[in-house]
């Protein structure tokens, strides 16, 4: 889904995922879904959906990348799962998150299922706070930052994300949230000259645009396509390299934990979109059984303990690998889409979820480094 990733005190935040939350669904310094380069803001945006102001720095990666990740090695004696096995859960929790925001939408207003999104994912970043007792972010700047953060990379994607799921099937607002590197790499043309993009990269960012028509059959006049809930989840996924910009110029380098960071983000999140669910919406008058269980997964897993998670990958194993787990969110977004609630699934949407994925991953390419002489 639907956006979109650890970091040592007083140095860059970790990453992702995304999302994403996270991640977050992160590009070329500020993108989100392929495998890119050990950058910070890159291995934030893989996320897309799920994605948090924690992932715009990797372990042990500099914002400029001038560091590599080092993926930490596990102890003698402690009782972790295989990170496969992790990554696999990851990319399910994830993939799983834009059925869930369908069922949610069954019962509750976009608004409030986007609502009950960062509030059950705060919960379970806080509840970690407290165990290690660890403390939220404490400079006024940051939290000021975090607050434009929470706003491009929680509360309007994630609502966005819930009113397109009421007009489009779940399957492809899943494909429509792996379009963020592609977003992602024609911004950095313009806000990041540091970053300018190769042949191959322009290359990716047109095949990708080409799987989107693809997926939406433009052959046949978009017949049968839903324009205006397409859109919101295409406008969604473009608020994650957005989002990632301005992490990479304002927050990056922030001392704090990523969890300390990210539940900081969810917690204003949280506010801004009970502010909006008191406007726009009115109070539920019933709590149907499967939205509300919907709802709180969506938060307590898809977003509170699959940054955990993420956050796992990215030091064992390092951030460029662990944020390949956007390449399975699209797959298995359709597969839950098509064998759990019935969508409909034409010959195009794969084969342009295809073609959209390998575009993000030609985005994502760098050229090799040149030893020193």
């Amino acid at each position: 889904m639907s956006a979109p990733a650890a970091h040592r005190p007083s140095h860059p935040a970790p990453t992702p995922p995304p999302p994403s939350d996270p991640v977050p669904a992160i590009p070329a310094g500020t993108t989100t879904a392929g495998p890119a380069p050990a950058d910070a803001t890159t291995a934030a945006t893989a996320a897309g959906e799920g994605a948090t102001t924690a992932d715009a720095t990797s372990e042990g990666v500099t914002v400029e990348g001038a560091t590599t990740a080092r993926p930490a090695r596990r102890r003698p004696g402690t009782l972790l799962l295989d990170w496969r096995v992790r990554f696999a859960v990851l990319s399910v929790v994830w993939g799983f998150s834009f059925l869930l925001i369908k069922v949610g939408t069954e019962g509750y207003a976009p608004f409030q299922v986007a609502l009950g999104r960062v509030l059950f994912g705060a919960l379970a970043l806080l509840s970690v706070l407290l165990v290690r007792r660890e403390p939220l972010p404490r400079s006024l700047r940051t939290w000021c930052h975090l607050s434009v953060a929470a706003l491009l990379l929680n509360t309007v994607p994630f609502s966005l994300f819930a009113f397109a799921e009421l007009r489009i099937p779940s399957s492809l607002a899943g494909i429509c949230n792996a379009t963020s590197p592609l977003w992602g790499m024609a911004l950095s043309l313009v806000a990041l000259s540091e970053d300018r993009p190769t042949r191959r990269r322009f290359a990716g960012l047109g095949l990708g645009f080409l799987g989107v028509l693809t997926v939406l059959g433009a052959w046949q006049g978009f017949s049968g396509v839903d324009a205006t809930g397409t859109a919101l989840a295409l406008l969604a996924s473009l608020c994650y390299p957005i989002g990632w910009i301005y992490v990479r110029r304002t927050l990056a380098g922030t001392p704090g934990s990523p969890v300390a960071m990210t539940g900081g983000q969810l917690l204003l999140s949280t506010v801004q979109l009970t502010l909006a669910s008191a406007v726009f919406t009115s109070a539920p008058t019933s709590f149907p059984l499967w939205p509300t269980l919907s709802v709180i997964a969506l938060g307590a897993l898809g977003t509170g303990m699959a940054l955990q998670m993420q956050y796992g990958l990215v030091k064992e194993v390092g951030p460029t690998t662990a944020q390949m787990v956007t390449y399975f969110i699209p797959v298995i977004a359709t597969t839950a889409g098509v064998l759990v609630l019935g969508e409909q699934l034409h010959w195009n949407t794969p084969v342009g979820a295809l073609i959209v994925l390998a575009g993000a991953a030609l985005t994502q390419t760098r050229p090799a480094a040149r030893p020193a002489p």
